[in-house]
């Protein structure tokens, strides 16, 4: 198995959901056949496998038959839309420290498995994105993905028509890079070692152009959101994998040990080695979900069931008091 097991907000998808069903596709299909729950599309901040999201956009290129999907999907994308890790980088003093944020922050608060890098020589800047997952499917749809997203950082500084002057991609022929370069309005060099984007290094010290009424650049460091599950922490993953499958109800072990690229068995004695066991993870997991749906106005305690995949009221009343030491209801009138 791989050790370097990345993760990403769900955020980073951008508008895929939009972007497929326009073009005649069906987002809940491309979600069905990688088993994953669609309802992560309306949790932007919730953490999930970057293998994951490289297996739905293979699955959205095909449902709509576009190879270049990540490419026409990002020209969509707008930096400060990718949680707080995203606003808090638009919204750099100079575009030389928005990159740096990204550079120090990206691993921290937005995805793991991925390093972006500056650099520069002879008066041209460039900034590359790489996945360390180098063979998965759809990584190239992700590359294309994650340079837009780098494309975009640089207009909050250079304006909206921006374009790089050179864009490098790891995929291989000229038919390739002819294609994208139409998508991107830009020249495309393909076959390189690692996907990135060159520019002007005298861009680096523009000011933020991208500030809306109101809104002004900032050169404090803050803590841009929660911080997703380190890359080679095993019971950080499997917690944040059983985050992603209450999504559709009732978290099943097998579905989370297939997700880790593991047996069932395998996966407990992991989870044994840190003390703990897969019952206890999943109880503390519904437990602070219901807690935080029992706090919502006028809402039940059996559609509070329902939505943690319980059959009835009456059994996640039982597992609720034996985790807080009290009724749905009873903490329902205590908060």
């Amino acid at each position: 198995m791989n050790n370097r097991r990345g993760f990403t907000r769900a955020s980073a998808l951008g508008p895929i959901a939009d972007f497929v069903e326009q073009r005649g596709g069906n987002i809940n299909r491309v979600f069905e056949r990688v088993d994953m729950p669609v309802g992560i599309l309306e949790t932007p901040d919730l953490a999930v496998p970057l293998q994951e999201q490289f297996r739905l956009l293979r699955s959205a290129g095909r449902e709509i038959a576009d190879p270049f999907l990540g490419a026409r999907l990002g020209r969509l994308v707008r930096i400060e839309n990718l949680s707080a890790f995203g606003r808090w980088v638009s919204r750099g003093y100079t575009l030389l420290d928005a990159i740096d944020r990204s550079n120090r922050g990206l691993n921290l608060y937005l995805q793991t498995g991925t390093t972006l890098a500056l650099f520069q020589e002879q008066g041209v800047a460039r900034w590359s994105i790489e996945f360390h997952d180098r063979g998965y499917e759809g990584r190239f749809q992700n590359e294309l993905l994650g340079v837009s997203y780098l494309i975009d950082v640089v207009r909050c500084f250079a304006g909206r028509g921006w374009t790089p002057d050179l864009i490098r991609v790891t995929g291989t022929g000229s038919n390739q890079a002819g294609a994208l370069e139409t998508i991107f309005a830009a020249p495309v060099l393909a076959g390189c070692q690692v996907s990135s984007i060159e520019f002007d290094a005298a861009l680096l010290q523009a000011g933020n152009a991208s500030c809306r009424p109101g809104m002004v650049a900032s050169r404090r460091v803050e803590q841009p959101g929660e911080k997703v599950p380190p890359e080679h922490d095993e019971l950080e993953a499997i917690t944040a994998l059983v985050s992603v499958a209450m999504l559709d109800g009732y978290p099943k072990i097998d579905w989370v040990a297939s997700k880790m690229g593991m047996t069932r068995r395998t996966l407990q004695r992991k989870i044994g080695d840190h003390g703990t066991t897969f019952s206890r993870l999943l109880a503390e997991q519904l437990r602070d979900k219901a807690s935080l749906l029992l706090t919502g106005e006028k809402v039940s305690v059996t559609d509070v069931a329902f939505q943690l995949g319980y059959g009835d009221a009456a059994h996640f009343s039982r597992a609720f008091s034996r985790w807080t030491g009290m009724s749905p209801r009873a903490y329902q009138r205590r908060r």
